[in-house]
């Protein structure tokens, strides 16, 4: 998998994009789709919305594809006040809303804010997240 990384701004907020992380669940066209067209180039065009919906709506990210920062503040941490939930997506990933901690086997620890996708199909070349191989093997679930 290619570690690419696309950013695009409109001075306020900077959108961070990392299509090797996408699991394709449309949330961000389905949610916003006067910004977010992926059969267009340039896929995102920002200047169709304001800053706030924009990052209310990349909040809504299950695999952390859509990422942003503010640019006067870009090197501050988001913490999302929230409890955390745990939710089942039809044939698809297991989403945690809220703050979550992951440990791997070598002991390194990924934290992750908003909405993690992780995989419930076994496929997932990025295990533990989702990279949205249950829609190519099929899975039911």
């Amino acid at each position: 998998m290619k570690d690419i990384t696309k950013k695009y701004t409109n001075g306020e907020v900077t959108i961070v994009w990392k299509p090797g992380l996408c699991i394709h669940s449309a949330i961000c066209f389905k949610g916003l789709g006067e910004v977010f067209h992926p059969q267009e180039l340039p896929w995102i065009t920002m200047e169709k919305s304001s800053s706030e919906k924009i990052v209310e709506q990349i909040k809504r990210c299950p695999s952390g594809a859509l990422s942003y920062y503010l640019n006067q503040k870009s090197n501050e941490e988001v913490n999302v006040e929230a409890e955390t939930i745990v939710e089942t997506s039809p044939n698809g990933p297991l989403l945690v809303y809220g703050n979550v901690s992951i440990k791997n086997n070598d002991g390194i620890i990924t934290k992750k804010n908003n909405v993690t996708a992780f995989c419930r199909c076994g496929s997932s070349g990025n295990k533990p997240f989702c990279d949205g191989s249950h829609k190519k093997i099929g899975f039911v679930g």
